[in-house]
């Protein structure tokens, strides 16, 4: 039996509305067409569209007001978690600048996530670092590692809303660091990190555990700019 989920029309009207506004052929502020003529250039029946605008709408993309054409909400500033899941999932329409604001919001939020997690679940850290220093020397293996390693830390943390700020990322977090891991300074940046964690958890130092992995994702953003302009 093929149990793949198919796209609902609903869904599809809604990705086609997401990257006609994220392409910008409907621009911040701009207002949508009528529905008649907007289904028609979706492709949908109206009854379809009026669900997927309601759909953005909830999400923060489109003001909807009774009487008044709908309007594209600047996203930016109206928006909520929603739409930064959304833009993780269109790297290509965002500046160059975008990721590097999200490693800017790790520095913030990793030493914090990684200090509680040592002092809650020192063991289990420590043992997923251990497997850390043998893996492949590959893009592929880091770029997984290092995602999988943020969701251990995320996990065993005290605050469950770190874990639901990093899922947001999954598809995003995993393309970057492909790209990221792909210079052999990276990765051994990073095979540094691990080592150093996997020492401070195996002495239980959550203080030290969260001031190196501050430390560290200052280090990887200012790489991850050396990558870029590489």
């Amino acid at each position: 039996m093929d149990w793949q989920s198919v796209q609902k029309p609903a869904e599809i009207a809604e990705n086609r509305l997401l990257e006609a506004i994220l392409s910008g052929h409907f621009p911040v502020n701009s207002n949508l067409p009528g529905e008649r003529e907007l289904a028609g250039q979706i492709g949908v029946t109206r009854p379809t569209l009026r669900e997927a605008l309601q759909r953005l709408a909830r999400d923060g993309w489109l003001e909807i007001q009774h009487g008044r054409p709908t309007r594209v909400r600047d996203y930016w500033r109206e928006g909520n978690l929603a739409v930064l899941s959304v833009l993780a999932r269109y790297p290509a329409q965002q500046s160059p600048a975008f990721v590097d604001h999200l490693l800017e919001l790790r520095i913030l939020l990793a030493p914090s996530y990684a200090s509680q997690a040592v002092g809650n679940s020192a063991d289990e850290v420590a043992a997923f670092l251990e497997t850390c220093l043998s893996m492949d020397d590959t893009p592929a293996a880091f770029s997984r590692a290092d995602w999988d390693l943020h969701c251990l830390l995320t996990q065993q943390a005290d605050n469950p809303v770190f874990r639901l700020l990093l899922n947001a990322f999954h598809d995003l977090y995993l393309l970057m660091g492909e790209q990221y891991f792909t210079f052999a300074e990276c990765r051994k940046h990073s095979s540094a990190y691990y080592r150093d964690l996997l020492a401070y958890a195996r002495r239980r130092q959550t203080a030290q555990a969260g001031e190196l992995t501050r430390r560290i994702m200052e280090q990887s953003l200012e790489l991850w700019k050396k990558v870029q302009a590489a």
